[in-house]
């Protein structure tokens, strides 16, 4: 099926929510202009359409696959991938002294947005780089910065996050991978890790890991994990790649989805070879990881956006071509496309909807980080709080979607030819890895609920409230939230049971943002539509998905108080055998 970016929607959204213009209007971000913006967009469009959505379908039956010159992407790849490159859309947020173009994060989003639409498993290619350079930007000597940040930004390099190891999954501080001094002064390297996003692949000349690993003498934890960038190839005098650095995948998983994602078991130091590269100081990894995860848990949260928008596309085109049945009280037993059903319309408004509302959640946590980048310390803490929420309701948000459209296409959807199960099985991933949602929902009540002595929530509370304006379910939403923060702070709450109540108030909370942004943009596409500006069709649509969410999912979250503010008790009410019965 054919995929058309949804240039308008992003536009929208990056004026409305993202406050684009309010960027631009700063110095680091003055390059960012309306007409810069549109051309991105547009440019950015057409390489998702032309050269990346039209691989999506041999992606996921092909894949990518370990051969023995290594691992081998499907046929196609290659091209798309330079095309990228020499489109230079890698450098659009990259930092200015390295080759990068300096632009507002959240313009980036919407370009890596497009792309995942047309084909998610390929951007996480890019959306890993990106990772790699905020880490390295940030942490890395200025050294390592020059050496490696000038490709990593053009996307020549391609960049990898390696934390996982096998009998440590979640719990990173048990990993085993070691690093001992060499007298050259770097590191020698050696270990495996596993659920390597883009570990090995053909599509770039070097491939630079980011990977955690142990020093002598290293206390135990997490508090004793160091971060080295290790390159597959080692640079030559002239800065490019020379001798093979003794990193390897030693094989590639099987997968529900993301095919052409080659998550890759890596090994380093087989020969005892591997250089590595200390990034920051000596057991100060988790710092620097953490940097380049906050990153990809937004990116990641977006990928429930490029699901929901690609197969929103895909079911509205499936449901106004699939004729079946009389419409009941029709005047005629003719039948009809089944888009003209109520259950069917209810199920593409909610896909609308809902996929709209992430998307705001995403880009205005992404705009914070831009204000948060211009010195807005009270936009720094608003994207801490609001990063947990994008990542874990955003990928949730991705697979109902995904989900629905396979409804939507009733048996059709359960038979791979269509497409529309890849998408639920592409999207059924990321609710699990950059952190599972549940660890989301821990940091959420265990971390951000007490930032700024409990500030930094109910300040977004109270904009929430303060943004209600006559939204009657949205400011009992908001008032519900309230009641359970207050009671997760009261003392009266034990630590099981705020782990416990962490997911359903993570999901009311993230309802409730979702849906005063929506309300924003309600508000707005009324009064362009009044003013007769704007593309009509487009603000019509906007007008009833926002009041959509607003009438019928903003009060269902209101349902979940009760789960939010139960104790624990009933889940340890049996033991462990007990679950077996």
């Amino acid at each position: 099926m054919s995929f058309t970016p949804p240039v308008t929607e992003q536009r929208f959204v990056l004026e409305h929510i993202a406050g684009i213009a309010d960027l631009a209007a700063s110095d680091r971000f003055a390059d960012a202009t309306g007409d810069m913006v549109d051309a991105i967009l547009d440019g950015a469009g057409q390489l998702a359409a032309g050269e990346w959505a039209p691989l999506n379908r041999i992606g996921d039956t092909e894949g990518a696959k370990l051969t023995e010159d290594g691992v081998v992407m499907p046929d196609g790849y290659r091209d798309a991938y330079q095309a990228y490159v020499e489109g230079g859309w890698g450098t659009i947020a990259a930092p200015s002294d390295f080759g990068g173009q300096g632009m507002p994060f959240s313009l980036a989003a919407s370009i890596l947005e497009s792309l995942g639409s047309a084909n998610m498993a390929f951007s996480l290619c890019p959306m890993l780089s990106v990772g790699a350079i905020e880490a390295l930007t940030h942490h890395g000597s200025p050294e390592l910065q020059a050496a490696y940040l000038p490709k990593l930004s053009t996307g020549e390099w391609t960049g990898t996050m390696n934390l996982t190891e096998p009998q440590a999954g979640s719990d990173v501080g048990a990993l085993k991978s070691k690093a001992e001094p060499a007298e050259d002064g770097s590191w020698r390297i050696k270990g495996q890790k596993i659920y390597i996003t883009f570990g090995e692949h053909d599509l770039a000349e070097n491939t630079i890991h980011l990977v955690l690993a142990r020093t002598p003498g290293a206390p135990e934890g997490t508090k004793g994990i160091s971060l080295f960038l290790v390159p597959r190839y080692r640079l030559d005098e002239n800065g490019a790649p020379g001798e093979f650095n003794d990193a390897r995948a030693v094989s590639i998983e099987h997968k529900l989805g993301i095919h052409a994602s080659p998550t890759c078991v890596m090994s380093f130091g087989d020969d005892d070879d591997c250089h590595g590269w200390l990034i920051g100081p000596e057991n100060g990894g988790m710092r620097a990881m953490f940097t380049m995860m906050n990153n990809a848990r937004l990116n990641v949260g977006l990928q429930g956006v490029q699901i929901g928008e690609r197969a929103t596309q895909q079911a509205v085109t499936f449901a106004r071509e699939r004729i079946q049945s009389a419409r009941a009280g029709g005047e005629t037993r003719d039948p009809v496309a089944i888009v003209e059903h109520p259950d069917v319309r209810r199920m593409l408004m909610r896909m609308k909807a809902s996929t709209m509302a992430i998307r705001a959640l995403v880009y205005y946590a992404a705009g914070q980080v831009d204000a948060a980048t211009l010195g807005d310390e009270d936009a720094k803490a608003r994207a801490e709080v609001l990063t947990p929420l994008a990542k874990a309701y955003g990928t949730d948000i991705g697979c109902e979607v995904a989900s629905l459209g396979v409804q939507v296409h009733g048996g059709m959807g359960f038979v791979e030819e269509t497409g529309a199960a890849q998408y639920y099985r592409d999207i059924r991933i990321a609710p699990i890895y950059e952190g599972t949602n549940g660890i989301q929902a821990a940091d959420l009540v265990g971390r951000k609920l007490r930032m700024q002595g409990g500030e930094a929530v109910a300040s977004l509370l109270s904009d929430i409230a303060n943004g209600a304006e006559g939204e009657t379910g949205l400011a009992q939403l908001a008032a519900d939230c309230e009641a359970v923060v207050n009671w997760l702070s009261s003392g009266q709450a034990s630590v099981d049971d705020q782990l416990a109540a962490s997911y359903p108030f993570l999901t009311m909370l993230s309802v409730a943002t979702c849906g005063w942004l929506m309300a924003r943009q309600h508000r707005v596409a009324l009064e362009q539509m009044q003013n007769g500006a704007g593309d009509s069709e487009f603000l019509k649509m906007k007008i009833a998905a926002a009041r959509f969410y607003l009438d019928q999912v903003v009060p269902e979250a209101g349902g979940l108080k009760s789960a939010a503010m139960a104790k624990a008790d009933i889940l340890y009410s049996i033991d462990d055998e007990t679950f077996a019965a």
